[in-house]
């Protein structure tokens, strides 16, 4: 299948947007708590989907939580205390950029915890997302898949292109030599967290758009919100001047490279010198 052209895209994109900022009024006025965690292969295109998903919504309806390294105290409790205080609240949409899967996936992998660690997680965290269910929050658990073919392509774009290099870490790299790894890791973890409260959706996204635009049409549909009536808002008159004009203050005007009609003859700055 070809990829998804950009106009195409686009317009799908335009008109999801439109629902999700009606999904947003419907929390905010019946106080509903949304969770989505986002799981997936290194480069399977999680940050693209959840800006998809935030850039046309308010930052204080929808959170994103992308958690650093636990510090020393953090790594002495309990292993699912310190994302607890980051689950909605009444009228929040809270977005995990990985999360308390961690623990199944990376650390698990690479050697930050031990197999006896891994196993109790997988133990316990069922009925921990029995209860926040339970608690009225709707929780939807996303695992982005993409094909090994198309990772090492997206591996190599970011070694090659100087915008992309810092999405590169040294973590990535050995990430990408445990493929099979991760793959039994994952496996696992679908086994024993894969609920009937708290099932996982898996989403193809080889074609990061079609994965964008699937992604959201499915969180759409399972968030029972419906459009609000909205009223007609018309601007109003703007006062009169009554004597304003304005003073000639000294202010620093920015430099406008791009101020007239006719850029294409614009004198080169050093931003240009670091993408040409």
């Amino acid at each position: 299948m070809p990829r998804m052209k950009e106009k195409d895209y686009q317009h799908e994109l335009r008109r999801l947007h439109g629902e999700l900022v009606a999904m947003q009024e419907w929390v905010k006025s019946t106080g509903a708590k949304v969770c989505v965690v986002f799981e997936g292969r290194d480069t399977a295109g999680k940050g693209g989907t959840i800006k998809a998903i935030t850039e046309r919504v308010s930052p204080r309806v929808f959170r994103v939580m992308a958690l650093p390294a636990p510090t020393e105290r953090e790594k002495s409790q309990m292993y699912l205390q310190r994302y607890v205080p980051h689950l909605p609240a009444a009228g929040e949409v809270v977005i995990f950029d990985r999360s308390w899967y961690n623990r199944a996936g990376v650390e698990r992998v690479l050697g930050f915890c031990t197999e006896e660690q891994t196993k109790q997680f997988l133990q316990a965290v069922p009925e921990v997302e029995r209860a926040i269910v339970d608690s009225g929050v709707i929780l939807l658990k996303y695992w982005l898949e993409v094909s090994p073919e198309e990772q090492t392509r997206r591996l190599r774009n970011r070694i090659e292109d100087p915008r992309k290099i810092w999405k590169l870490s040294a973590m990535d790299l050995k990430s990408y030599s445990r493929w099979y790894d991760y793959s039994r890791a994952r496996d696992d973890m679908f086994r024993t967290t894969d609920t009937a409260w708290a099932p996982w959706f898996i989403a193809r996204t080889d074609d990061k758009k079609r994965g964008r635009l699937n992604v959201l049409t499915h969180l759409l549909a399972n968030i029972p919100y419906h459009s609000l009536s909205q009223e007609k808002v018309a601007l109003p008159k703007r006062q009169k001047a009554n004597g304003y004009h304005d003073p000639e203050l000294p202010v620093r005007l920015i430099p406008e490279p791009y101020g007239g009609s006719d850029i294409s003859h614009r004198k080169a700055t050093k931003a240009d010198s670091l993408v040409s």
